[in-house]
């Protein structure tokens, strides 16, 4: 052992660590490698399942842009229906008020010629009922000298009655006496 070289033991245990070693290492390195042919299929398999999970979150983010756009445009159409609807509704309240304030207009027109003529035929009924008064004066006043003048005619023709039986009888009583005289009024 002195000169340097190792016995042929020492070289055989040698050999046999050296082995070891290497089967060791061939082992570790098959496990390590295994290991990662593990690691790298869970790997895969992860970005496989994130792979799907981004598509399927691709496919619903593409859905949702769609109804996006969609609501968009809708929302854009019921904004020019609501301007539509709006302008119509003020073209509709715009001819109301100024129907209405011809109906108006008209109506106070037609209530004042009414008051005018309600005036108008207030005082000609007050005419009429003050004409109405004088004649019922007058037919009184003339049914009164009527009445008086036919008084007096009656008191007349009593009078002119009574002055005739008179007569009539001074003339019987003269028929009576005679005819030798007839009466002198003949």
């Amino acid at each position: 052992m002195g000169n340097g070289v190792c016995s042929r033991r020492q070289r055989r245990i040698f050999q046999c660590l050296l082995l070891l070693t290497v089967v060791c290492g061939v082992l570790y390195g098959s496990m390590i490698s295994y290991e990662m042919h593990k690691q790298l299929r869970r790997t895969e398999t992860m970005a496989l399942m994130y792979q799907q999970h981004q598509e399927s979150l691709s496919a619903q983010l593409q859905v949702a842009y769609e109804h996006r756009s969609r609501l968009e445009k809708s929302l854009k159409k019921e904004r020019l229906d609501h301007k539509k609807s709006k302008a119509d509704f003020l073209v509709y309240k715009l001819e109301s008020q100024q129907n209405l304030n011809k109906e108006k207009t008209d109506g106070n027109s037609r209530l004042s010629s009414l008051q005018v003529q309600h005036q108008m035929l207030k005082n000609q009924h007050e005419d009429l009922k003050k004409q109405f008064y004088d004649l019922q004066d007058k037919h009184q006043v003339q049914g009164d000298d009527h009445n008086r003048i036919l008084d007096e005619h009656k008191d007349r023709y009593d009078k002119l009655h009574q002055a005739k039986e008179v007569e009539v009888s001074q003339l019987k009583g003269t028929t009576t006496t005679g005819f030798t005289n007839p009466p002198s009024d003949y």
